[in-house]
Formats: C-alpha cells, sequence, structure tokens
C-alpha cells in the first residue's frame, strides 16, 4: 500500500459522521462575512451600508495577486462594515448583512445538471478561479489562481487531488466525494485544462473504501485520471507526504511541489472549480464537519459563509454539557476556538467538540530522551531540540535546525510520553524563525 517513507501516527480514527450524508443548513437572519477568508492581502469592500445586494454578488473586490474575491453568502441589506473577531483571535473587517429571501445572482447557473465539458482557456479558467474567489478548502485557504498560475521556468507534469482527509473526526471530504464524484472529477478535468497537463492522480486513504471504489468506477469515462489507494496514516494528507506517497519525488526543504513537477489541490477545492468555472458559482458555501463523541446530531453541514457558528452548532444538537474544548479544524491540526459567536469562513472544514475529560492536557515532566518525537516526524526533524531552542528564545540556531520545514502536524506531541508541549513551542519558533527571515529580506 503506497505511503511515505519517514514518521506518522496512528490515532484513533473516530469518524463518526462518515455515513452521514450532507444537510443543508437553512439560510440564517443574518451574516457576517470577513473580507479576509485567503492568504494574503484582504480584499477591499465595494458595498456600502444600506446596499441591496444578491447571493453570490462581489461584496469585496480581490487587492492584489496573493488576494481574492469576496462574495455575498445571502440576499439582504448590507447593515454595517466594521472589524470582528475571526476564529484566530484577531479582528478583521467584515460585511454585515441582514437576510431578506435567498435570490441569486442571475449569472448562477442553478441547473444540477453535470457539465464536463469546459470550453474556457486556460487564462481563462485562472480567471474564473479569481472571479469567484476560489481558494483551497483542505484548511490553509491558498488563492487558487495563484498555483494554477505557474511560475517562468517550472513546468507541471502531474496534478495530484488530496482526498486523504487524514484528521481524525473529519469526513466532509468523504462524503463529497460520495454524494458529489461526477461533478469533482469534472472539475478535476478543468484544473488539467489549466495545468496543461494529462496527469491526475487522486489519493484516498483505504479507510473510505466506498469513496475509492466510487470514483474508480466514475473515473473510467474520464481521461487521465487515476484513484490511489493508500496506507491509513497520518499525516498522510500532508503535500509533501502525499507527493511522495504517489509519484516517490521529494520536495527539497524551502522549495514548493512545482519544483519537482507537481500542483496539489484538495478533493473539496475540485469541486468549488467545477462550480466556479462550469456553473459560475462563486464560493460562499462549504460542507463543514460538526462532530464530538457526546455531539447529539454530529453530522455534514452545507453552510454559507458568514453564518455564526453558533448556529452550525446549534444545528447538531448544540454545545454538551461536557464539553471541554471546542476545536477549529481536526483534533491533529486543529486550534482551539475561545469565541463561539464567529463566521463561518471557506476554509472551516469541521468543527470538533471534545469532551472535558479528552481536552485536559496531562502535566508536563522532564523529556525523557526517547527519541519517540524524531521516529514520528515526517519531516526528519528533531522536534525535542526545536523546542527545546525555542523555549530558549534561540531562534537563528533553530531555523538552522530547520524549523521552518515543520509542518505543524502534532505527531511530536501525539506521541511524547512525558507530555511535553512540543508542537506548541515549535510553532512559536517556526513563526519567529519566519518573521526574522522576511526582516532580513
Amino acid at each position: 500500500m503506497k505511503t511515505f517513507p519517514s514518521g506518522g501516527v496512528h490515532p484513533p480514527e473516530n469518524k463518526l459522521t462518515a455515513e452521514v450524508p450532507i444537510e443543508v443548513l437553512p439560510v440564517p437572519e443574518k451574516v457576517v462575512i470577513p473580507v479576509s477568508q485567503h492568504i494574503g492581502t484582504p480584499a477591499v469592500p465595494v458595498v456600502e451600508k444600506g446596499d441591496k445586494v444578491r447571493t453570490g454578488q462581489l461584496i469585496a473586490r480581490g487587492n492584489g495577486f496573493m488576494s481574492t474575491n469576496i462574495h455575498s453568502s445571502v440576499s439582504g441589506t448590507v447593515s454595517k462594515i466594521e472589524s470582528v473577531l475571526d476564529g484566530t483571535g484577531f479582528r478583521q473587517t467584515a460585511v454585515f448583512i441582514d437576510v431578506a429571501g435567498d435570490d441569486w445572482a442571475e449569472t448562477i447557473d442553478r441547473d444540477q445538471k453535470v457539465n464536463r465539458e469546459c470550453n474556457l482557456s486556460k487564462e481563462e479558467i485562472v480567471g474564473k478561479c479569481y472571479e469567484c474567489g476560489i481558494v483551497g478548502l483542505g484548511g490553509a485557504a491558498f488563492p487558487s489562481h495563484v498555483k494554477l498560475t505557474v511560475p517562468e521556468g517550472k513546468k507541471c507534469e502531474v496534478l495530484i487531488i488530496n482526498g486523504v482527509e487524514c484528521e481524525p473526526y473529519l469526513t466532509s471530504d468523504h462524503r463529497l466525494m460520495l454524494e458529489k464524484g461526477e461533478e469533482i472529477l469534472a472539475g478535476v478535468s478543468v484544473l488539467m485544462k489549466a495545468l496543461g497537463v494529462t496527469k491526475a492522480m487522486i489519493g484516498i486513504e483505504n479507510n473510505k473504501l466506498n469513496a475509492i471504489s466510487h470514483l474508480t468506477e466514475i473515473s473510467r469515462s474520464f481521461t487521465g485520471i487515476t484513484v490511489h489507494p493508500l496506507k491509513v496514516k497520518y499525516p498522510q494528507g500532508a503535500e509533501k507526504q502525499l507527493i511522495r506517497a504517489l509519484t516517490g519525488r521529494e520536495v527539497p526543504s524551502g522549495h514548493l511541489p512545482i519544483d519537482v513537477g507537481v500542483v496539489v489541490q484538495n478533493i473539496a477545492t475540485a469541486f468549488a472549480v467545477y462550480e466556479a468555472v462550469q456553473k459560475n458559482k462563486p464560493l460562499f458555501e462549504r460542507v463543514v464537519t460538526v462532530t464530538g463523541k457526546d455531539v447529539t446530531r454530529p453530522g455534514n453541514y452545507l453552510v454559507r459563509t458568514g453564518t455564526s457558528l453558533l448556529k452550525l452548532i446549534d444545528a447538531a444538537g448544540g454545545r454538551p454539557e461536557s464539553t471541554g474544548k471546542v476545536v477549529n479544524g481536526g483534533p491533529m491540526m486543529g486550534k482551539a476556538i475561545s469565541n463561539m459567536d464567529i463566521p463561518v469562513v471557506k476554509g472551516m472544514s469541521g468543527i470538533v467538540v471534545l469532551p472535558e475529560n479528552e481536552s485536559l492536557r496531562n502535566a508536563a515532566m522532564p523529556c525523557i530522551r526517547c527519541s519517540k518525537c524524531i521516529s514520528v516526524c515526517p519531516m526528519n526533524l528533531e522536534p525535542y531540540l526545536l523546542a527545546a531552542l525555542s523555549e530558549k528564545s534561540m531562534f537563528d540556531k533553530a531555523a538552522g535546525e530547520r524549523i521552518t520545514d515543520c509542518m505543524e502536524c502534532g505527531s511530536c506531541s501525539f506521541t511524547c510520553p512525558a507530555n511535553r508541549p512540543l508542537l506548541d513551542y515549535i510553532r512559536l519558533g517556526k513563526s519567529t524563525a519566519m518573521k526574522m527571515a522576511r526582516e532580513k529580506k
């Protein structure tokens, strides 16, 4: 079974919602839509208080190449434009809209018939992704038009589609593959055309056998697309590990996938690209898994961006009394949320409600020099050393030990028998080292 060669762990899967069909969440009474739902420069609002907007209408224009458009997820009236707290705890500008009905922009094709034929050129596809605000939906929210713009002197030879979803609990991609398989593969074909490649490989972990067989069957009617089962091992879905597992190519330290002739896109992103290019539908809704062992109605919900997280959690039965922590993302790489009244954004793939007995950290003890953190690191780093250097503010030395290569997967903290907060210190050291590097430039 294909996999990456070094490190990795096997946390409990807890895929509680794998068999729960996608449920459409009702349109809320109001939305709060941040103008920065992507890596890069925030978009600039193009609406004002009192403006009437329609579902799918542009409300904030991308500000430069490393930016992208933001669209209204509802129809109604702009009540105000002001700053709000986002899921990371920082304040950013957002458009507040009071909802009235659900009047979609006339340019959006709402016909459910799958359209496989794409008549647009490479440049037009990339332009459409920018216009419709498409970003990576695996969590990073990297603007898709940037990934599809291959730098001069580089060449993409293979497109990899990430259907791994290796984070425990999360199943939104799994359900999309089962329920929107033909649309996803049509989106993959569009991405192939944009990149000028004839080969696409879809990687799916072997704990999703129904998705593997479903997409394999559909792929027979598409040219150049193959489906590949992968060993169940975390973090199988990380870009560099997925590239190594499927192609055998290794992305060197400090380099990008395109440097080895590869572009990686998430399975949900392929679906969003299909809707943008073939249906002219901007990215204003997505599937979010809401789950947890004590959640009464865990499920996969199609939700409009800007919807309050409280509304989404209420749809799943509300927060249980046993709640100890609510995590944005999966339990391995996700981050705890302190404020529940934050908006759903493009990069939100899952919400995990952890009971108190599973969310409390055990007391940290001295390192016992067992080297388990080294053996599980998929990047062949020395997590104990990077954490120690960061704790002592020795950031230059940490940079020399390749701390910026860390993908923050959390395998080291997961396996540490001394309960050391390795990832916490490494995140601090990594962000500081990157800031220092930028200042030197």
